[in-house]
């Protein structure tokens, strides 16, 4: 019998290999593996005849959730409905009908209800059917928020019934939520997630975010609609999704319970919402900064804008803002958060640091964009009108384009002659009669010319020229 030897680089690769078969068990026995319990039980809700269900809460949730349908009419020349209606009565047809769907939620038995600002956005008539019932209401606008993209609406009865409100600081992440609304038109729907995350902003949907982000499915027609939790009660109003398809893709938005509430108080009041302003720029503190700060959070100022309350103040680029009337700052995100919340011609202190003193700064806010101009001052009888100069801030907040000259409508009252007569926030004067607009100015010169007479104003109302008549 013949042996054969084992060549030597065969062997020495073997043995390697058997050495790092050793180190690699060395190094698995120092790593300790924590494992959940063995044998769990796997077991029915509570016994074999029962079955797990939400039905009882949802259905008394789903009596809330309106449906809500708009209809939107384009009339002839772009003129605007009440001129139509009073030199050509009702003979000229339409151009063009209309129809968009969306949800809302019951907040009152007597017919206040919340819904998306989009979802009623620009509508000529807005109709709402409930749950269970055969009947079709005509709501009409209470007020409406672009900044948060929140309305209220309010429809003809007192039998209603209203949607219970959970808290804010219930709200944790992994809590089951459900969503209702009126998905694609097929009809009222319930869809089941969890809370994803909480405070998410910088999404570029609304102006003032601080959203809910929820993996409950939530569609074209679900908007305005109802987030509640496994109780039943409503935390937060459906929004937004992020999708490349248009459906849902697990990545959804509602509008948190505290600022819906703060929202809809003051539009129920009011019918509109003040916000304090402050005028500055702001980045987030980072660790780059932190080697020439003391404070460790907050929002530095890397700008302030000109004649602005934190102007006045004498508040300057590289100031770090990180209270306001003590209350603790982050991030530039929670500094907007605090001012806004609070109203024009307030006062508030401003703790901050400046060249690695602290200092504390009395500021009085205005409202964004500067003061408006009341026309009812100028003309009585054409009240609820308020227009500004347009800068930077009101056209990023209207997104109104660079090239567009004249001024902008900042706030209707409702049910005012304005807000009769068409009128709506955004809107840019451009031509009252004969007399271009550049200027509140020239805006007031043209309504003391024209007082107590009927005028054709002409307005760009998202790229389209209108004719309003006022009388």
């Amino acid at each position: 019998m013949i042996k054969k030897s084992i060549p030597f680089t065969t062997l020495l690769i073997t043995i390697l290999f058997i050495i790092s078969l050793l180190n690699t068990k060395l190094i698995a026995n120092t790593i300790t593996f924590e494992n959940a319990p063995k044998n769990p039980k796997h077991k029915l809700p509570n016994s074999q005849n029962e079955i797990l269900s939400f039905h009882s809460i949802l259905k008394d949730s789903m009596d809330s959730v309106v449906n809500i349908s708009n209809r939107t009419i384009n009339y002839k020349g772009n003129l605007n409905r009440q001129f139509f209606e009073e030199f050509f009565g009702n003979k000229m047809p339409p151009n063009k009908s209309e129809n968009s769907l969306g949800s809302g939620v019951i907040i009152s038995e007597d017919g206040f209800i919340i819904t998306n600002n989009h979802v009623i956005d620009g509508a000529d008539e807005i109709s709402v059917t409930i749950n269970g019932r055969d009947r079709e209401y005509i709501a009409k606008i209470i007020g409406r928020d672009k900044g948060t993209d929140l309305a209220v609406i309010k429809i003809d009865t007192h039998d209603l019934e209203p949607i219970i409100f959970s808290n804010i600081d219930d709200i944790q992440l992994g809590d089951v939520v459900f969503a209702i609304g009126n998905p694609f038109g097929v009809g009222q729907t319930i869809t089941q997630g969890i809370v994803s995350a909480l405070n998410k902003f910088g999404v570029g949907i609304n102006q003032y975010e601080n959203f809910i982000q929820t993996d409950a499915s939530i569609n074209p027609g679900n908007s305005g609609g109802a987030l509640i939790d496994s109780r039943g009660a409503l935390i937060g109003i459906n929004s937004a999704i992020l999708s490349k398809s248009g459906g849902n893709q697990g990545i959804g938005f509602s509008i948190p319970i505290d600022m819906v509430k703060n929202v809809v108080s003051k539009l129920v009041l009011d019918g509109k919402v003040v916000r304090g302003f402050l005028g500055v720029n702001t980045i987030k503190v980072n660790k780059q900064h932190r080697q020439v700060y003391t404070t460790r959070e907050g929002a530095i100022i890397t700008d302030v804008q000109d004649d602005s309350p934190a102007d006045k103040a004498k508040l300057r680029r590289g100031d770090l803002l990180y209270a306001v009337n003590g209350k603790k700052l982050k991030n530039p995100h929670e500094l907007q958060q605090i001012i806004t919340s609070y109203r024009p011609h307030e006062e508030v202190v401003i703790s901050l640091e400046r060249d690695g003193k602290k200092i504390k700064q009395r500021v009085k806010l205005t409202s964004i964009g500067g003061e408006t101009t009341n026309i009812s001052n100028i003309d009585e009888n054409f009240d609820g009108l308020h227009i500004n100069n347009l800068n930077d801030t009101n056209r990023n907040q209207f997104q109104i384009p660079a090239h567009i000259v004249g001024v902008v409508v900042e706030e209707v009252e409702i049910n005012s002659k304005a807000f009769i007569a068409g009128f709506s926030p955004g809107d840019v004067i451009i031509q009252i009669e004969n007399m271009d607009v550049k200027t509140v100015s020239d805006a007031s010169k043209s309504f003391k010319k024209y007082k107590g007479e009927s005028k054709r104003i002409y307005i760009n109302r998202r790229g389209n020229t209108l004719l309003v008549i006022t009388q």
